[in-house]
């Protein structure tokens, strides 16, 4: 009896766990003049889905990686551009680090 609850807790427990994020394809452009960068996301989902990305950069000024997340409802099959971030007049050099993932919209909860 004991081992039956303990698996019915165990099946309730990962039922009731949210949905994973799913990785999808961003990109994280320094822009002309390299003082902004424009961050593109695109939802491969098959629905619209709740997006987030963040992406670092580094800059000329030692010590001054601008970062950024931004976050937002993305068609599906659709590229959007989700924000921009500046410098603060440094002159940015790459990005450093970088990730996006989109979680499926739950219409019915709304």
């Amino acid at each position: 009896m004991r081992s039956a609850i303990s698996r019915l807790a165990l099946l309730s427990a990962l039922l009731s766990a949210p949905a994973a994020a799913d990785p999808v394809p961003f990109n994280c452009l320094i822009l002309p003049g390299d003082e902004a960068a424009s961050i593109l996301l695109t939802n491969v989902l098959a629905s619209e889905a709740s997006c987030i990305v963040t992406c670092k950069f580094s800059t000329t000024k030692y010590n001054n990686n601008p970062g950024i997340s931004c976050a937002k409802p993305v068609p599906s099959g659709k590229e959007v551009e989700m924000c921009r971030l500046t410098s603060g007049g440094d002159r940015m050099l790459k990005l450093i680090e970088g990730r996006a993932d989109c979680n499926k919209l739950d219409r019915a909860r709304n």
